[in-house]
């Protein structure tokens, strides 16, 4: 009987190979090359560095490659011996086509400190970040190894600052391994080489058991410190001059990243979670509620689940975000899973005390300071404001037609919008969902508010839907996690750049965050909406819209958001943020910076649209005096 054999590993990269490689950089082209023994080279374009990384044969180094992955240009391989030869080949293939483009080219080797020095190597501190930089001690490219030790020193893991050290030596590669290139060939090439020395806090000394959110933490602070390196010895020793260190970053996007996109924007889309939780009979709610002489909270019917919570998340958990090599995509895609999940649970929990608690972790609760913020607000407003005159009322039909000509404008810029404007008898005012447009047949406001609230929904909600579906992911127009407090701080802002942000406006939304913040202390419904009514002198329709909106599916904090979101929007055009980014898609104010690298790195596509209130006469005028720094009450227009 025969035996099954394992075919021997073969540890050789062959000229083929390196010829393959040199044709696809002569010609621009991703190079993305399979190297035997698990190896892989990644060269998004033409640039003057590269990650390398060889794996030890010898021992465990788990965790260790992956803080390679996601570079725009890497290389991890095999530390077997018999690699050494054609390993050697590739490298000074890539050095000598690449760096003769720009004039140099610089290496940066990375490794994990062994374990018998790890405690030694890191001043005994198991759990905090350390690094070692090595350049030579003949040849150092001072202002990059300068630039990479600052970079890494604002590395933190869970608030733990990093111990960085910088020595100069002539060996920059781990001990056990010899150097690819000779000093000679490094300094005929031009090429520079530093060594970095990483402590593996990612992993238990003892065990070599993982940690991952350790190791993804230090993976993304380690990206950034690289590319700042990186950006430093481009623009002082070779001919490339990237405008910003995030330029340097990866441009290529994985058939993996679009696969996790594609698969949570399925289950993002097959649930609209505030229409799910908004009640189908709130007029009927509000004559019973009447007929009860606002005694009891009235009973409230929702749409049937159009989904199964429970098998979404089975779906929602088998997506292998963990794949994704990009730690800033990663970042995005992880934290949209978490928020589906708390989503897909509050389905689970509706109706039910549950539900709160969800909640809360959602869309957050009312801190100290956005309590003070709207008392005062309440405080500074008469409840008894007529700057709403309801003597001309426009109806249903009337805001209809103004959102249908804004749309129209926009589809002159965007032609194949196919957003639409549906007046329904299952809503109650306006609602923007999957970039449809829903008003509640029984709404009426003043006509001088109409500009404003088309603008509100039609200007950020359906924009933002709108320019997101023009990006390359479909989190964009779905929405990244937390992106409700930015879009609805927009909306309110947009009020005020069309003239139509109220004192009434303003004072309505203080009070949700009053209803919000006795909501989560355990107030009944009555109670609020008594509090809401003799307390702070809302007529008895708006408290009960208010405290409804506030108790819908068992306790909605959410509508807290508006307040909250307008003051971090005023706090961020305060100092110096501009407003125009903010319409690239769906996103959360924390996202920001992240957005502006992945548009740097040519990820993301500019914005089709803007909103149409950017061109009006005044609109310069009032962003000047944004940037400035107004409060909530200083945007108020008196008619």
């Amino acid at each position: 009987m025969k035996k099954n054999m394992r075919a021997p590993v073969e540890y050789h990269i062959d000229d083929a190979v390196i010829e393959k490689v040199r044709q696809q950089l002569l010609k621009g082209k991703v190079v993305r090359q399979e190297l035997p023994g698990g190896g892989l080279i990644h060269i998004d374009r033409p640039l003057p560095f590269m990650v390398l990384y060889r794996n030890p044969e010898s021992l465990s180094d788990e965790g260790t490659q992956g803080l390679v992955k996601g570079e725009a240009s890497y290389l991890i391989v095999s530390d077997n011996s018999a690699m050494r030869p054609g390993l050697t080949r590739l490298v000074r293939t890539v050095i000598d086509t690449l760096g003769s483009r720009n004039n140099a080219f610089l290496i940066i080797e990375l490794w994990a400190v062994k374990q018998r020095d790890e405690a030694e190597g890191n001043g005994g501190n198991l759990s905090a970040p350390g690094f070692r930089i090595i350049a030579s001690s003949t040849r150092p490219p001072t202002t990059t190894v300068d630039a990479f030790a600052r970079a890494l020193k604002h590395i933190r893991v869970f608030k733990q600052k990093p111990k960085v050290s910088v020595d100069l030596d002539t060996r920059r590669t781990p001990a056990s391994l010899k150097p690819l290139l000779s000093v000679a060939e490094t300094r005929k090439l031009n090429c520079y080489v530093i060594g970095l020395e990483v402590y593996p806090s990612y992993r238990d000394s003892c065990t070599g058991e993982l940690f991952p959110l350790v190791l993804r933490s230090l993976h993304r602070g380690l990206s950034r410190a690289l590319k700042r390196a990186f950006f430093e010895f481009a623009h002082t020793m070779t001919t490339y001059r990237p405008a910003n260190y995030h330029v340097l970053g990866r441009r290529s996007v994985s058939k993996t990243v679009f696969d996790v996109d594609h698969k949570l924007a399925v289950i993002s889309q097959s649930f609209d979670l505030i229409l799910l939780v908004t009640p189908l009979n709130i007029e009927k709610a509000w004559s019973q509620f009447r007929k009860m002489r606002c005694e009891k909270m009235p009973e409230l019917f929702y749409r049937p689940l159009s989904v199964d919570p429970a098998m979404q998340k089975r779906e929602l958990f088998g997506i292998h975000v963990d794949n994704i090599e990009d730690p800033t995509l990663a970042l995005l895609f992880r934290q949209k899973r978490q928020e589906l999940d708390r989503r897909l649970s509050m389905l689970l929990d509706r109706g039910k005390p549950e539900f709160l608690y969800g909640s809360m972790q959602l869309f957050g609760s009312v801190d100290e300071q956005l309590k003070s913020d709207a008392l005062r607000i309440l405080e500074c407003i008469s409840p008894h404001i007529h700057d709403e005159p309801m003597k001309d009322v426009a109806s249903a039909g009337d805001l209809a037609v103004r959102a249908e000509e804004i749309l129209a404008e926009y589809r002159a810029q965007l032609p194949n919008i196919k957003s639409s404007v549906q007046v329904r008898d299952d809503v109650v005012g306006l609602m923007v969902s999957k970039g449809h447009l829903m008003i509640g047949k029984n709404s009426r406001v003043s006509r001088s508010r109409v500009d404003a609230l088309i603008h509100h929904e039609v200007s950020t909600h359906i924009l933002t839907y709108l320019n997101g579906l023009a990006q390359p992911f479909h989190q964009l127009y779905s929405g990244f996690a937390g992106y409700d407090g930015l879009q609805e701080g927009l909306a309110v802002l947009s009020e005020y750049l069309v003239g139509g942000f109220s004192r009434g406006r303003l004072r309505l939304l203080a009070g949700r965050v009053i209803a919000a913040d006795h909501l989560a202390r355990g107030a009944s419904f009555v109670e609020t909406f008594r509090m809401l009514n003799r307390g702070f002198g809302f007529n008895q329709r708006t408290a009960f819209t208010i405290t409804i909106r506030i108790y819908r599916g068992g306790g909605l904090t959410k509508d807290a958001v508006y307040l909250r979101g307008l003051i971090e929007l005023l706090e961020y055009l305060k100092k110096g943020g501009e407003l125009e980014p903010l319409f690239v898609g769906k996103i959360a104010t924390e996202h920001i910076p992240l957005i502006r690298e992945l548009q740097y790195r040519e990820v993301l596509k500019p914005a089709p649209l803007l909103p149409l209130y950017f061109l009006q006469k005044g609109f310069t005028g009032k962003l000047a005096a944004l940037q400035k720094g107004l409060s909530p009450l200083d945007l108020t227009e008196r008619r």
